[in-house]
């Protein structure tokens, strides 16, 4: 059991039934705050606003810790993601921090941030980035590690790591590259440049633009919506998605066949279809 959940003295018990208030009760991050918006929906903030939220490994150690306790929440059903700023969502990773590290601690930093991305990027549950500012480096990799992205109008992503004499090292030419296309993302990565909201909208990286100020509305009507659905069909639904976007389209549907009947053993799809016939609302357990 992590130090976090010692902390908050919570058992792996309560982890998986309520958790989530338990959590949000107990929480003492130094750099994430944890917010219940409705019934299912969570808030997760990055709240280093002072530098722009950048991630150092505090921060990261923190995201890791979160993420984990999200993953055992059976009361959460849609994590949003946002930035404690008006200027930025992440504006990156810390480069005063940074700028101290070996070659060696580099690489640590790297697999660290690699490895809670990869956490947010598995989860059960959808994350929905809410990028309501600058999105660079370590911001934009956090973004694209979100199942989608709605941007706000003053939104700006980029990749600007070699105007620092290095590469992306928390999933950044490997995610970008399959969200624009390797010609876009090459320029983005070996420019530097920023693409505003629309034009990240165009491309394909956000689902949705609005202004800054209804931004977090706006994400919270498409979480409540996708709350309001089977947890569990929800959930097969994202595991399709992402285990079958590297495999042939053959094995992917055969994939797909099989999830498909294994939903039929659920409650929710009983309660579903019963619903459907008789004219009335889901009530989804």
């Amino acid at each position: 059991m992590n130090s976090q959940v010692q902390a908050a003295g919570l058992t792996l018990a309560e982890l998986s039934t309520k958790a989530a208030e338990k959590i949000v009760e107990h929480n003492s991050w130094q750099n994430i705050l944890l917010e219940q918006q409705s019934d299912g929906v969570y808030l997760l903030t990055v709240n280093r606003p002072k530098v722009l939220n950048a991630l150092n490994a505090e921060t990261l150690a923190e995201l890791d810790q979160v993420l984990d306790m999200v993953a055992r929440a059976t009361d959460i059903r849609v994590l949003l993601i946002t930035g404690a700023s008006e200027k930025a969502f992440v504006a990156g990773a810390d480069i005063a921090h940074m700028s101290k590290l070996t070659a060696l601690e580099g690489k640590y930093f790297a697999e660290q941030g690699m490895a809670v991305f990869r956490k947010l990027e598995n989860l059960p549950v959808p994350a929905i980035a809410l990028v309501n500012g600058y999105a660079l480096g370590g911001g934009c990799e956090l973004a694209m590690s979100c199942d989608f992205i709605l941007a706000a109008e003053n939104a700006r992503f980029g990749q600007p790591e070699v105007n620092l004499g290095v590469t992306p090292g928390f999933g950044g030419s490997q995610r970008l590259t399959r969200l624009v296309g390797r010609g876009m993302a090459m320029e983005l990565l070996t420019t530097g440049r920023m693409m505003n909201a629309e034009e990240a909208l165009q491309r394909g990286l956000a689902n949705h633009v609005y202004p800054q100020g209804e931004l977090l509305t706006e994400g919270n009507k498409l979480a409540e919506q996708i709350a309001s659905k089977s947890r569990t069909a929800v959930q097969l639904t994202k595991q399709l998605v992402q285990r079958g976007q590297d495999l042939d389209l053959d094995n992917a549907c055969v994939m797909e066949s099989d999830v498909f009947g294994l939903s039929f053993s659920t409650a929710d799809r009983h309660e579903g279809m019963s619903a459907f016939l008789e004219g009335r609302k889901p009530e989804f357990s």
